[in-house]
């Protein structure tokens, strides 16, 4: 804002008719604002033509402020400091002869040197970004070092948040309110190539024109897509990212990786675009996490062109606004055997409404019916009777992207109440200067920064292992860091909730993020696995793992093998549905609900294979399976 003020120039604006504040050495004209201040009128008579500095951030965050400046702000007191020019480079010096590395060398009859400490390459800390609140962001954005990111993951972080900060916080409660988010961000998700990272697989160039402005598609990985989701929950709205990423991250995967390649290129640009929406269609009223129980039914019709549905399907994500829904249908007998995937297309037939429910609010909550809907044959994904497998490799996605959002929420609480801590002042004193407070903050940021480092280490073998792998040896421990994670989210609210008082009890205002978020902590607990049985999970999973492990690790002699885990379990070639059926140990099923939605069984993971009644070693072993 380039006009200027003295503070005599904005005392004479101190009218009913003519009203301007100073908040922070800027220049307000609320004289039309008047109508629509949520406190009333008098409360800005009262500091007409004065500094509401003090009153203003007693009452309001900064998301407040970033809302309304670019609409409200006439200029800036005369006094105020100008922003400090960046500081002129240092001449370029000259180019220097590069010292060669010493690396050792095998010559007969010599002895190799000592490497230099060139032949090393440390990474380098990465510039601190951000408010620099302890705890607030994770430790790479605050000058320490990481192995995981590199500058290509920086740029994104800044492209993402810019993004964020301008189009989508300021906004976030009014949407929330509202139910639903406005087609036009969800639209930006496609044209800023978001979508298209989101899906855990390689950046689809071939599906899409549309590039990540800040990361070439060559270079993305799992980082860039985990930073992604974790910048966007920076708003603090479970709602919002369901809203953007929820049905899509789960409904889109099984399409990508199962489907036949004319279906694939016929929807996915469009999808990937933001024109068109999908989403994950498993549970049902009287089926949640017992998949092999669901009751929607597809039948072929007489000439073999089409399977006609009919059932319902309940807490879907996003369904009231999307075109294709990726759906769990009974094609077959009784149990798990009889399951397959259909992606329905919005048609005659198909009817959606909202469901009203506790957190989440504008992610579309959906109930679902199908009257006999026509279904192409082309549109089954992966094949008749084995849809138990398309479910079942959106696990190890969809759980970490719970686990992502999970902790950046927990983050939000904890910054938020480190900010009000600081300021709220009570029996004389700042919030932070009593032990209570300081013991509570403290247990948040412990439980927030174990679970974080166990991300990242669990993201880097997902990077690094094939998916039949990762999903095998990864299960186990994704399933525990799940409930870590939601565990940890809920601590965090609740003590953000305490130390904001009755301003995290009311909507909107100073604690609106901490309110809404509290209100979200169950759509996480459940949906994806609930706690109880992501515990179970993990150590059962994990210890048959081990055995597989330990039996794929010895020779034939009984001696160890040194090369441990070669066998085709470890490395993932057994599919553990498959070994399941040739063990015969059917009748289980899991549900699945990828990225954060509820739109997959509302805790799946409980089947008796997801759930660890069915041991994926023992069946491959009575199946002949394992080497």
């Amino acid at each position: 804002m380039s006009k200027t003020f003295s503070q005599n120039d904005v005392a004479s604006h101190n009218k009913g008719d003519n009203l301007w504040i100073i908040v922070d050495e800027d220049v307000y004209d609320l004289t039309k604002f008047q109508e629509e201040h949520p406190g009333g009128k008098k409360i800005l008579q009262r500091v007409a033509g004065k500094d509401a500095s003090k009153q203003f951030w007693k009452y309001h965050n900064d998301s407040i402020l970033k809302k309304y400046k670019s609409q409200l702000q006439v200029g800036s007191l005369d006094s105020k400091k100008a922003a400090a020019a960046p500081p002129t480079p240092p001449a370029t010096p000259p180019p220097t002869e590069k010292k060669e590395k010493v690396v050792p060398s095998a010559e007969s009859g010599t002895v190799a040197p000592v490497p230099g400490p060139a032949a090393v390459e440390e990474a380098e800390a990465l510039d601190s970004y951000g408010s620099l609140i302890p705890f607030a962001d994770p430790s790479w954005y605050q000058g320490y070092h990481s192995p995981y990111f590199n500058e290509t993951h920086a740029a994104l972080r800044d492209e993402v948040r810019q993004w964020v900060e301008s189009e989508i916080e300021p906004n976030v409660t009014e949407w929330d309110e509202a139910k639903k988010v406005p087609e036009t961000i969800y639209k930006q998700m496609g044209e800023r190539g978001y979508l298209a990272g989101l899906m855990g697989v390689h950046y689809p160039t071939h599906l899409t024109s549309t590039r990540v402005k800040s990361v070439p598609p060559e270079k993305w990985d799992l980082f860039h897509e985990m930073l992604l989701t974790d910048e966007i929950s920076r708003c603090g709205s479970g709602g919002l990212v369901w809203n953007l990423i929820g049905g899509f991250g789960i409904g889109g995967p099984p399409v990508i990786k199962f489907g036949k390649k004319e279906l694939v290129r016929r929807i996915l640009p469009g999808i990937l675009a933001g024109d068109k929406r999908i989403c994950l269609a498993i549970t049902e009223p009287d089926a949640g996490s017992d998949v092999a129980n669901l009751t929607c039914e597809a039948k072929l019709s007489e000439d073999g062109k089409h399977y006609i549905v009919n059932g319902e399907k309940k807490w879907i994500t996003n369904g009231i606004w999307c075109d294709y829904f990726t759906t769990a249908v009974r094609t077959g007998g009784p149990g798990m055997n009889g399951v397959s995937v259909l992606l329905i297309e919005r048609t005659e037939g198909v009817s959606t409404r909202r469901m009203d429910c506790q957190g989440v609010w504008s992610s579309g909550t959906t109930y679902i019916t199908f009257e006999d809907v026509k279904v192409p044959v082309e549109n089954l994904i992966g094949k008749e009777n084995q849809g138990f497998k398309v479910v079942m490799t959106n696990f190890n996605h969809e759980r970490i992207g719970i686990i992502i959002q999970c902790l950046r929420f927990s983050r939000v609480c904890f910054e938020e109440s480190m900010k009000y801590a600081n300021k709220r002042k009570t029996f004389g004193k700042k919030l932070i200067e009593h032990p209570v407070i300081r013991l509570k903050l403290a247990h948040m940021a412990r439980q927030i920064e174990a679970s974080y480092n166990w991300l990242e280490n669990l993201v880097y073998q997902c990077e690094k292992m094939n998916e039949m792998e990762a999903m095998l040896r990864l299960g186990g421990a994704i399933a525990g860091l799940k409930a870590q994670a939601t565990v940890t989210f809920e601590f965090c609210a609740r003590e953000a909730s305490q130390i904001f008082g009755g301003l995290s009890y009311s909507r909107g205002g100073q604690g609106a993020k901490v309110e809404r978020l509290y209100r979200d902590v169950r759509a996480y607990a459940i949906p994806g696995g609930s706690e109880e049985i992501m515990l179970d999970l993990s150590i059962r999973q994990s210890m048959r793992v081990h055995k597989a492990l330990e039996h794929d690790g010895l020779k034939e002699d009984g001696t160890e093998d040194k090369r441990v885990g070669t066998g085709e379990f470890a490395h993932g070639k057994v599919d553990p549905s498959e070994a399941g059926k040739k063990g015969g140990e059917t009748g289980g099923s899991a549900g699945g609900q990828a990225s954060g939605g509820t739109s997959g069984s509302g805790t799946s993971g409980s089947g008796q294979f997801a759930g660890g009644k069915v041991d994926p070693v023992e069946a491959g072993r009575k199946g002949g399976q394992s080497s």
